[in-house]
């Protein structure tokens, strides 16, 4: 399995590959140990980092706001914090996802 991800304390940070401007948002593949995630907002105003989060909290089954921007915030590489009783969910999109 791949390093998309590092268990620091109670939280998983999550390296992303973020992709905006997608006509939908949605999980791509695995790119050097990150998640590649297209997104169907515009890079701007923070409006793609906001559709991010609330899709990662989607697929993980954790509230929007336990789901934060740790690096990245004007970056197509980010980090994000969601909380270790994610582990579960993550590990196995991880495994469902394809290596681009």
């Amino acid at each position: 399995m791949c390093d998309v991800y590092h268990i620091i304390g109670e939280r998983l940070l999550i390296t992303i590959k973020a992709s905006p401007g997608a006509s939908k948002t949605c999980v791509a593949g695995i790119w050097k140990n990150s998640l590649r995630v297209k997104i169907a907002a515009a890079p701007e105003d923070g409006k793609a980092n906001a559709e991010l989060c609330s899709f990662l909290a989607g697929l993980l089954g954790c509230a929007k706001k336990e789901v934060s921007l740790v690096h990245g915030e004007k970056l197509r590489l980010k980090t994000l914090a969601v909380p270790l009783t994610c582990r579960e969910a993550l590990d196995g999109l991880i495994k469902e996802t394809k290596p681009d």
